[in-house]
């Protein structure tokens, strides 16, 4: 159960980046921007606090692993940000919502298939995550049953959904051979990297008195240090514990956690739909992780 309530924490945060990005976007911010600076202080604070702690390793123990921790940092870091970002220039908020929060399914079929033996899903676990994908889609269409198809936009959602399965998948065989700091390190650092080549494209970055402002002070450090920094160290641990299929489908509570964080901060309007969704999401939450 512990294990548990800390995935829902740690979604519940994830939830809530949604309204602390937006406040940073009214401030001049750009999303690439805000993702690599709360990247950056998340890798300086865990590389100060591995070098304490003397636990500090450079590499992997070989090439094949660093190349998939490079592959880390793209799917977990630097591609799946921006395409998710990026897809909102060209669909609706609401699209891109349902899309990269489906990514719990499509991650139950890949680990059905590639790990057959160690994540057997039964129907009762399969039939709990379609209802938990049917309650999210209720949450993030709020009654409004219409979708706007933009196959750029759309394409783009789905290609930050698939960044974050791969990465779910790639985890499963690395928590059991490192420990999670170093594997979240690496991601940081990596996602650091590969969006370089961005600000080849589009450079630019905020001036001081914009980075000075108290409210972008406190917005970086809240998603730099606590949704960046700890909640990436806790979510591998907590996949070693609860396994990817079961921990992934926690992906569902995103939008409730967005909704209640929006309507605390924003003012946003909570319906009923949002009830009858959130009914849906814990029934099918609770089927999908009983073994029988």
């Amino acid at each position: 159960m512990k294990y548990h309530l800390v995935a829902f924490a740690i979604v519940a945060i994830w939830g809530s980046t949604f309204v602390f990005t937006k406040m940073l976007l009214q401030n001049g911010l750009s999303p690439a921007q805000i993702f690599t600076l709360r990247f950056a202080i998340a890798y300086i604070l865990l590389l100060a606090f591995s070098i304490a702690q003397k636990n500090f390793r450079l590499f992997c123990d070989n090439w094949r692993d660093e190349l998939l921790m490079v592959v880390l940092g793209l799917t977990g870091g630097s591609v799946y940000f921006l395409a998710e970002n990026a897809a909102m220039l060209y669909t609706t908020a609401t699209n891109t919502s349902l899309i990269v929060c489906s990514c719990p399914l499509f991650a139950m079929l890949a680990f059905a298939l590639l790990y057959r033996h160690s994540e057997r899903i039964t129907r009762v676990q399969a039939l709990g995550s379609f209802v938990a994908f049917l309650g999210m889609a209720v949450v993030v269409l709020n009654g409004r049953f219409v979708l706007h198809l933009s196959p750029l936009g759309d394409m783009l959602a789905f290609a930050a959904c698939l960044c974050w399965v791969v990465y779910s998948l790639l985890m499963k065989p690395f928590v059991e051979r490192y420990s999670t700091l170093f594997i979240t390190r690496k991601v940081f650092i990596y996602g650091l990297v590969t969006i370089i080549p961005y600000y080849l494209i589009v450079p630019g970055f905020p001036s001081l008195d914009v980075l000075l402002k108290p409210d972008v002070i406190w917005n970086l450090l809240f998603l730099g240090v606590v949704a960046s920094m700890i909640c990436y160290v806790v979510w591998n641990w907590v996949i070693s514990k609860l396994g990817a299929v079961v921990a992934t489908n926690w992906i569902y509570f995103n939008p409730i956690t967005t909704i209640l964080f929006a309507w605390w901060l924003l003012h946003e309007q909570i319906t009923v739909w949002f009830l009858l969704g959130t009914v849906f999401i814990l029934g099918g939450m609770y089927l999908a992780n009983r073994k029988k």
